[in-house]
């Protein structure tokens, strides 16, 4: 099924559901188009799977009913700048569910798409699961986010470096200087994750830990540690720290806690499918069918 779902802001979302009617549904907001030819080329040179969403959706769909979308990718192409709060993005997500005509779900996301999901599971009753990847679920990294999107911000205002995905061929990833890679971004596409962020600046993650009645997931790769330079104010996100500082808190408030092993498993490498598949699905399994 695929429908053209309007969200808040009027503009008009694809949003498909695959897998057998009557199963389980996992709500997927981050199932990228698959690409081909030198954009393919170029996300593999950065780990990142040119068929992400695509690998995500048939290895879940066998067993699940998968709801998914390319939220981000929807908003690189329709920025919110003033819209992109929790309520409103709440209100995306349950605006397509019901067209959808799907009541319960459970829900996958990853970095900023974890957060959302934590939002998502304090507001509705309609969540089964919750699974958040690449963000913690208990002191999360909010004000060094709202930093580096508060310069990523101001640098596109003024035209100047935020990221690159086109590396040089003659300079490996590992040698890559990020604060003095330099693209244009639109400025209205920086700016919704900077009103994302200003509207958490209040959040106090601490005081729903224990609110959330349902199956709970988190985890990260065991080197998901970003050091942002001066470009982005000398800020650390250390999702992994994070994790590792509070595990026994998240397990005693019934969070399942894993960390995925490997010397190269950062924030881009932790979110492949073939890290996050063997991961996810039977937990799920075990959670919802078991």
């Amino acid at each position: 099924m695929i429908k053209h779902v309007t969200l808040n802001d009027g503009s008009k979302l694809e949003v498909q559901l695959a897998g057998d009617s009557g199963r389980k549904v996992v709500m997927l907001p981050t199932a990228k188009k698959s690409v081909s030819g030198q954009e393919a080329a170029n996300l593999k040179r950065w780990g990142v799977d040119p068929e992400l969403g695509k690998n995500f959706v048939e290895g879940l769909s066998d067993t699940f009913q998968v709801l998914h979308f390319d939220y981000e990718g929807h908003l690189f192409e329709h920025p919110q700048p003033d819209r992109l709060t929790p309520d409103n993005i709440t209100q995306d997500f349950l605006r397509i569910a019901d067209e959808m005509r799907v009541e319960k779900f459970s829900y996958y996301g990853y970095s900023w798409l974890a957060l959302v999901g934590l939002q998502l599971a304090i507001r509705t009753k309609r969540m089964e699961s919750l699974i958040m990847g690449g963000f913690p679920p208990y002191e999360g990294p909010y004000r060094e986010m709202m930093t580096v999107t508060t310069k990523t911000y101001l640098q596109a205002i003024n035209n100047t470096a935020v990221t690159d995905f086109q590396p040089q061929d003659n300079v490996g990833l590992d040698e890559w200087d990020w604060d003095n890679v330099q693209v244009q971004l639109d400025p209205n596409q920086t700016k919704q994750f900077f009103t994302l962020y200003g509207n958490l600046m209040d959040f106090d993650d601490k005081f729903v830990l224990d609110r959330l009645d349902l199956p709970k997931l988190t985890f990260a790769g065991e080197k998901d540690t970003i050091v942002y330079g001066e470009n982005f104010g000398s800020v650390t996100v250390d999702i992994v720290g994070l994790l590792r500082k509070h595990e026994a808190a998240l397990k005693r408030s019934g969070w399942d806690v894993r960390l995925i092993a490997g010397t190269d498993m950062d924030h881009t490498k932790a979110m492949q499918p073939e890290a996050v598949l063997p991961l996810i699905k039977p937990w799920l399994v075990d959670k919802l069918l078991r």
